[in-house]
């Protein structure tokens, strides 16, 4: 395809080369001959993925586009992935504008029957009906420069308004405040590297593994990797050999990682010993500070780093020039988690479907999810000044919110009832508290931006802690699905409760000021599209429920794990039923109290509770129901 079609670029996708191939195949427009007509309804990846630049820049430019349909939002059978239409003739371009139909609002449900779905009926009403606004589309004549270069947004609503002073408002870009963005390793084989962070200590692998994280792992200012890589490397990137117990680890798949290929050569012929990661990236290693970031996600999740873990591809990171300070660091964390920040992403980032939970429709705009490249984020307008203050908060939070953890009470000691309930109240107030903390750092931003001139943060001494639900945005919709205009999805799926009126529990100066916020929300066209759930941070914790059960699991199974359970007084391994294993724990007043807390009882049946804690755990005495009946 590469020798055929000019446009292929990188990794591209197929419909890179077929959208050339449809334009080719139109009789081209000559001074007898008319140009042949094309049309095509085609995945819209190429408008914001890297590999779409010279598509855009360089062919597109050179058709004469008459139309650009955005139908991401409408459901169309067969297509899992966001469409574009494009309309357009095989000639060089003429004078006028494009006709555009921008998406404003997904489809809130499967339609029963698509050609009746409320976007795509939208479309079809509206395409012919330049200025025309409304709840699923708008539609405009862009000027041809608008599209001339990548990439490109296609979103309704005021959005390119806001996206355009956005642009025209900043300071500089963060490539000229960054030295690079991208991952700190690839090991070329996860499930031979990988192994969670709980086993390393029972295999005597402490001394070779780092935690290694992924994108879903960095949420809400934190990080929360849950396995760690075998790492031939010391804390200054060097290789280094691995011990015994690592190298007795990887000795399994030793033959699969010498002549596995990576760039068509194995590890021998790159210089690379056969337990070395495929590419690691040492200087970034080295350099303790970064600031990681989920590559797909809903919103935008920045987490400041101070060291000792590596990040694969889907959790890259920014690293700052040498010499750069935390508090640097710190102020380009506050504006990246904003929501002004989370706008321009998604205005200019790939939109990877509109598939929702259990792989239903996505029925609201925060569902969905994108993809956040480095090098759109390079292009990404910093404001003059930086909220460094408020980043630097959120910061310490994040860390006393780790801190307050159930997995944080059993690093050194034994979790007790008492200790796990105070540590479920400071964890519930340090949330309010960060809670409130990103409103403040919203609002502040939107004055850096421009978009204000007024100073909507509170300066008083008494900022009370917010549950979810609370937030001037959150009122706002609570007042338009009391009146039948929203649905309540955004409360039902965070566990909140709408408000329509400002609680009264709140000091007169913090009342005052969220209802001017309200007031600015319903004046300001901008300020009321970035009050939106799809750019406002969800804070989708995990329940404390659910944390609490699997952290004094993990300390009972490695508990179980001890020595004296399992060899008897000569060394030798011995089986154990768990009637014998419950003899033995009742002995233990640490391990019984733990597996009562585990259990919910207060007087804990041992052997049940055993039974039900190890059942997945063990491994069948006989063969025949270990094995399949191929053997």
């Amino acid at each position: 395809y590469r020798k055929l079609y000019s446009t292929c670029k990188g990794t591209y996708a197929l419909t890179v080369p077929f959208m050339e191939r449809f334009f080719g195949l139109a009789k081209h427009g000559t001074d007898t001959q008319p140009a042949g007509w094309t049309g095509q309804i085609t995945s819209n990846s190429f408008m914001k993925r890297e590999f779409g630049s010279k598509l855009i820049e360089e062919y597109l430019v050179r058709q004469d586009l008459r139309a650009v349909i955005d139908t991401s939002g409408a459901y169309i059978p067969g297509h899992g992935t966001p469409t574009v239409i494009l309309i357009g003739k095989h000639q060089q371009p003429t004078p006028g504008p494009v006709r555009a139909v921008l998406g404003v609002q997904g489809e809130p449900e499967r339609p029963e029957d698509p050609a009746q779905g409320k976007v795509w009926s939208a479309i079809v009403d509206n395409v012919d009906s330049p200025g025309h606004d409304g709840q699923w589309v708008t539609v405009v004549d862009l000027p041809r420069d608008r599209l001339a270069t990548h990439p490109w947004s296609l979103t309704g609503g005021g959005a390119s308004g806001l996206l355009a002073l956005m642009n025209e408002y900043h300071h500089r870009a963060l490539r000229r405040a960054i030295a690079e963005i991208g991952r700190t390793t690839h090991t070329g084989n996860d499930e031979a590297f990988f192994l969670p962070l709980s086993s390393r200590g029972v295999r005597k692998l402490d001394a070779d593994t780092v935690p290694v994280v992924l994108g879903e792992e960095v949420r809400d200012f934190r990080l929360q990797p849950a396995n760690c890589t075998v790492f031939p490397y010391d804390s200054q990137g060097a290789p280094k050999e691995l011990t015994v117990a690592a190298q007795r680890y990887l000795w399994r798949v030793r033959r699969g990682l010498e002549t596995q290929l990576d760039f068509q050569q194995t590890k021998a012929e790159r210089g690379l010993r056969w337990f070395d990661h495929s590419m690691f990236f040492p200087a970034r290693y080295r350099n303790p500070l970064s600031i990681a970031f989920a590559f797909v996600a809903t919103h935008n999740h920045f987490v400041l780093d101070r060291g000792g873990k590596v990040f694969n591809r889907s959790a890259p990171v920014i690293k700052l020039p040498e010499g750069a300070t935390e508090e640097e660091h710190l102020a380009l964390l506050g504006v990246l988690n904003s929501s002004t920040a989370c706008f321009w992403l998604k205005q200019n980032s790939h939109d990877k479907g509109n598939g929702g939970i259990g792989g239903g429709i996505a029925s609201s705009e925060w569902e969905r999810f994108f993809e956040f490249t480095g090098t759109t984020l390079k292009d990404f307008p910093l404001p003059a000044a930086l909220p460094l203050k408020r980043g630097s908060q959120l910061d310490a939070l994040a860390q006393s919110f780790a801190a307050s953890a159930p997995a944080a009470l059993t690093e050194d000691g034994t979790p007790t009832a008492s200790a796990l309930e105070e540590a479920r109240k400071t964890s519930q107030s340090i949330l309010g508290q960060m809670v409130v903390m990103q409103e403040e750092l919203d609002w502040e931003t939107y004055r850096l931006y421009g978009l204000t001139d007024e100073d909507l943060t509170y300066h008083g001494e008494d900022l009370p802690e917010l549950l979810l639900g609370q937030r001037a945005f959150e009122i706002v919709l609570a007042r338009n699905i009391a009146v039948g205009e929203q649905a309540p999805e955004w409360f039902q799926r965070h566990g909140s409760t709408p408000i329509t009126a400002l609680p009264q529990e709140w000091s007169s100066g913090y009342r005052d000021l969220v209802q001017r916020r309200l007031d600015l929300i319903e004046s300001n066209p901008n300020i009321r599209l970035l009050e939106k759930p799809e750019y406002k941070r969800r804070w989708a914790t995990e329940p404390w429920e659910k944390q609490e059960e699997r952290t004094l699991r993990t300390w009972l199974l490695n508990r179980l794990e001890d020595r004296s359970y399992w060899f008897d007084a000569q060394g030798r391994p011995a089986a154990r039923s768990i009637s014998q294993l419950a003899d033995m724990v009742t002995r233990d007043a640490d391990l019984v109290g733990v597996l009562a807390l585990w259990d919910g009882t207060v007087d804990v049946d041992v052997v049940k509770a055993l039974t039900r804690l190890l059942t997945d755990e063990a491994v069948p005495y006989l063969a025949a129901q270990r094995l399949k009946e191929p053997g």
